[in-house]
């Protein structure tokens, strides 16, 4: 059964004729324990369907369902539930607060509203298993690229979602951290995720079950 279920997205940039349409019907369909790589040009879309998906922004056109739950459609208080509960993302850039430390920005996912009641000593149990107790205590100015990663798929995973969105997360690391970061990506979906990841890079698409293309607005088999 697909955990993330996307059918016929359709989004378009700009107005008049400066529209750009990014996304053209669309599909994409993921199952619990798989890892699904997306690649393709710079600015062709794969940010927005990473978007589209974990309800960050709206299609005009199509539907998306994530683990059972309708996204197209759904209010900002259903969307908020979704992303705290349901989807854990991880970015390039980490995100990560950079007035916390790496163990505050994990247990933080932990005390929003409508978050898991044990995930505050599951934030723990993620530090200590990514190897991170060490450096808990530092805040993201004094870690290295790879820790700043390892904290973000902490918080990612704090509240056990269905669905971990990864948009070019190896894109700021060396060699020896990215290949860390992939093998924590393949575990979260050997642990029963759906793993969907934006990626230009070989050795990213190289854990994916599935490799699929973004061209002319639609998504193809690479």
């Amino acid at each position: 059964m697909a955990v993330v279920r996307a059918e016929g997205l359709v989004k378009t940039f700009g107005e008049g004729r400066a529209a750009r349409r990014v996304l053209d019907g669309a599909s994409l369909s993921v199952a619990a324990g798989e890892v699904v790589a997306v690649v393709g040009r710079s600015g062709t879309g794969k940010s927005t369907l990473l978007h589209l998906i974990g309800g960050l922004d709206r299609p005009e056109a199509g539907s998306i369902v994530v683990d059972g739950v309708q996204v197209t459609g759904a209010g900002e208080r259903a969307l908020s539930r979704l992303r705290r509960r349901r989807v854990g993302f991880v970015f390039q850039f980490f995100h990560l607060l950079p007035e916390l430390t790496g163990e505050a920005n994990v247990l933080l996912a932990g005390r929003v509203r409508h978050a898991r009641p044990d995930a505050a000593a599951r934030g723990q149990e993620l530090i200590d298993r990514l190897g991170l107790r060490a450096v808990a205590g530092s805040l993201p100015s004094q870690l290295s690229g790879g820790e700043q990663q390892r904290f973000a798929i902490a918080r990612a995973l704090v509240n056990d979602p269905a669905v971990l969105l990864a948009d070019e997360p190896t894109g700021n690391l060396d060699v020896h951290a990215g290949a860390e970061v992939l093998q924590l990506l393949r575990a979260g979906a050997d642990e029963g995720r759906a793993v969907v990841m934006v990626t230009h890079e070989a050795s990213a698409a190289s854990i994916a079950d599935r490799v699929l293309r973004l061209e002319r607005g639609r998504l193809v088999d690479a």
